[in-house]
């Protein structure tokens, strides 16, 4: 037998009690960035989800679609607002991101991972009445005046209640759902969700095994630039006082901590840039990203 072989052999092994352990649970995962432009990685991603599912998780997929959406507003000639690094979203906005989010990102995942063997089922927030949104609300304070002031960011919810009916369906009936991060409001108005929220409110209510979310960078790092390999919420407060953890990872980890403490059991960043992270994370004994639970 040849040594490549036999390495075949010990990484299956290895995955054993892996496999083991998570057979029968719900893995959410949020697609995005990189890995969503690249169609190299895309293929990858859907493989590992096809994956997933033959060996008996299942997979939940929650992904967004930020430059898709950029994109096609500059070519209709819709300009964008943003107030403090988040695009305000009027009623023409809102049109165009459902539009983007629920049918060309959307139906293209779905045909991927079924090219791949897999069974898939296009989802938004308004299916099923998955997601009941609320209008986001934000507050900054006006640096000359220190007085905190209401941002409107006009059709941007965030998830208020959660009925996970739809996503039971599709498992039992061995499909994979693919959901964009679109709902509606008891006002009946429509709303785009950040994707990251998204999946971890999905995550919380499933009370997953693991929540995913796919970035374009290795995890959490420390100040040095090595990988922190698992932190627990208070953790996540003291290296955010410190700067260690700044910019758009902030609201990622906030996403983590508010998923485990809704009921999801973990948490994963990782690297969706790396072809099979999923699979590196989840079947081998170090991992590839940062793990954030609860408590440690």
């Amino acid at each position: 037998m040849t040594d490549a072989a036999q390495a075949k052999a010990a990484t299956l092994m290895e995955a054993l009690p892996y496999l083991q352990r998570y057979a029968g649970r719900t893995f959410v995962v949020k697609y995005g960035g990189h890995a969503m432009g690249d169609e190299d990685a895309a293929t990858a991603f859907a493989r590992d989800v096809v994956l997933l599912k033959q060996v008996g998780i299942d997979p939940v997929v929650v992904h967004g679609g930020g430059p898709q959406i950029g994109a096609m507003l500059e070519r209709l000639g819709h300009e964008s607002e943003f107030i403090d690094g988040l695009r305000v979203t009027d009623a023409t906005t809102a049109e165009i991101a459902e539009m983007v989010l629920s049918g060309g990102i959307n139906k293209a995942i779905v045909a991927r991972i079924q090219q791949e063997g897999g069974k898939a089922v296009g989802l938004s927030g308004k299916d099923g009445r998955l997601v009941q949104a609320r209008k986001l609300e934000r507050t900054r304070r006006d640096p000359d005046s220190a007085i905190e002031q209401v941002i409107d960011l006009g059709f941007v919810g965030e998830p208020e209640t959660i009925d996970t009916a739809i996503i039971a369906t599709a498992r039992d009936a061995g499909m994979i759902p693919v959901i964009a991060p679109v709902a509606a409001g008891a006002d009946g108005k429509t709303y785009n969700i950040n994707a990251d929220t998204m999946a971890g409110a999905i995550a919380g209510a499933l009370g997953a095994a693991r929540l995913l979310l796919l970035t374009d960078v290795a995890g959490v790092q420390d100040k040095s630039g090595t990988l922190i390999p698992e932190l627990s919420a208070d953790d996540i407060a003291r290296l955010t006082e410190d700067g260690t953890i700044s910019g758009g990872m902030i609201p990622k980890l906030e996403t983590c901590v508010s998923a485990v403490e809704a009921g999801c059991e973990a948490a994963v960043v990782l690297d969706g840039r790396v072809q099979h992270a999923m699979l590196l994370e989840f079947f081998t004994e170090t991992g590839v990203g940062t793990l954030v639970r609860a408590e440690r």
